[in-house]
């Protein structure tokens, strides 16, 4: 594991106590949601990193409305794969 502090101006900090239980934990799930967002970490990723369950992260994921981004074109090549596999 690797530990990253954050230094926050007091004021701030104190904000985010009154808003968030445990910073700490609400800041983890942040940096969990952006990375999922920009596509910097999978799903699962955003699950171990949180200690989730596949389901509790599809929930955690949707609550923040953070939809897996699945185009036409991804759908095709699914539709293309199925057909492969099924030839086999």
């Amino acid at each position: 594991m690797t530990t990253i502090a954050v230094e926050l101006p007091e004021e701030i900090a104190k904000r985010l106590e009154s808003a968030w239980r445990d910073v700490s934990r609400g800041a983890l799930e942040a940096v969990a949601l952006e990375g999922y967002r920009d596509g910097a970490l999978t799903r699962d990723q955003v699950g171990q990193l949180l200690g989730l369950s596949l389901w509790e992260t599809e929930a955690f994921l949707k609550q923040r409305q953070a939809y897996l981004q699945y185009t036409v074109e991804d759908l095709d090549q699914d539709r293309r794969d199925i057909d492969l596999a099924l030839l086999q």
